[in-house]
């Protein structure tokens, strides 16, 4: 018996050391990135199935509206299918809310569309021009004005929602396709289109309409957010997210998800940052510790992500036909 005893106390202290998590490992972030998955199924609350092509989406109230082919989509928790339907030609890239109204970029007429959130109507067609006319752009809405990239060369197009009209074109860099508010400012990604291994940033004063910095970041800076007390740009180019300190424009932060390739999107909200990427479905940041908190799983291509209503996290992938949401 204290022959079979002992041979038991040394297989549980194996069994013990081995089950013991390595604290090394623990603490570098592309581990814990492994470690952390949560397949997207068992996480949602809903998993709508739209036929088409679902992509981008735009945050509104206690849902979101989703671009597809030749119509904007509305999505609520409790319905199986869109609650509102918006008719519009090629609904491309990463609209906004605002004043009142959906602002959505056409491709195939390279204009920004003006919808009536309670009438569904469309109200404006405004002649801008798309820096991208693939359509990965992004409209950012702060300062009383609506802000879109409408030229490769590098211009930021400001439009004043009372008179749906242009009222300033500001020279960027070139190659710069999305945008976002915050922090009192418009800031805009530089990708440069992968021909620089160092992308930038730029920060643009909408009280003077003026670039008051310029960023360096990682390689093909692209979708761009700002919330959850910095400002947060995907490199596609080195798979990295770069966070910015909006107080003192400098870089505090250098994540590394592996987020190579086109398309993704990110977003703040519910106290995490949220990327969309290929290689997995969706990253969520913990902005405190700038490390991944969770991985959703498995990959589904591209999409997009929103959070809506505070903490329902809404993300697409117009690979398989699907928008999910689920509660932070």
């Amino acid at each position: 018996m204290k022959k079979v005893s002992a041979i038991l106390l040394l297989f549980i202290a194996l069994f013990l050391s081995c089950s013991k998590p390595d604290e090394t490992l623990m603490d570098d972030p592309s581990i814990q990135t492994e470690l952390r998955k949560i397949p997207i199924e068992y996480a949602a609350l809903a998993a709508i199935h739209l036929p088409g092509f679902p992509d981008f989406l735009i945050a509104d109230g206690a849902g979101v509206w989703v671009t597809n082919i030749g119509r904007l989509e509305k999505l609520v928790l409790g319905s199986d299918t869109p609650v509102a339907t918006v008719t519009m030609p090629s609904p491309c890239g990463a609209g906004v809310s605002a004043f009142g109204s959906l602002w959505v970029a056409s491709c195939s007429n390279k204009s920004l569309y003006r919808i009536d959130k309670t009438t569904f109507a469309i109200t404006s067609i405004i002649n801008t021009g798309l820096a991208d006319p693939s359509g990965e752009l992004s409209v950012a809405a702060g300062a009383g004005s609506v802000w879109l990239l409408t030229k490769s060369s590098g211009i930021l197009t400001r439009i004043d929602p009372s008179t749906n009209s242009v009222v300033s074109e500001i020279a960027v860099e070139p190659k710069s396709y999305a945008a976002a508010f915050g922090f009192g400012a418009v800031w805009i990604s530089n990708t440069g289109d992968g021909f620089s291994d160092v992308g930038s940033v730029q920060r643009i004063d909408p009280a003077t309409n003026q670039v008051v910095a310029t960023i360096p970041v990682g390689k093909t800076p692209h979708f761009i957010a700002a919330g959850e007390g910095g400002v947060w740009v995907i490199n596609q180019g080195d798979g990295t997210v770069t966070r910015i300190d909006p107080a003192t424009n400098a870089v505090v932060a250098n994540i590394h998800i592996r987020a190579f390739g086109s398309g993704g999107d990110i977003t703040t909200g519910a106290g995490r940052v949220w990327v969309r990427a290929s290689n997995a479905f969706l990253f969520e940041i913990d902005p405190v510790t700038n490390t991944v908190a969770n991985t959703y799983i498995p990959p589904q291509g591209s999409g997009a992500v929103r959070v809506a209503d505070g903490d329902i996290v809404w993300a697409s992938s117009h690979d398989a036909n699907t928008v999910w949401a689920f509660k932070k």
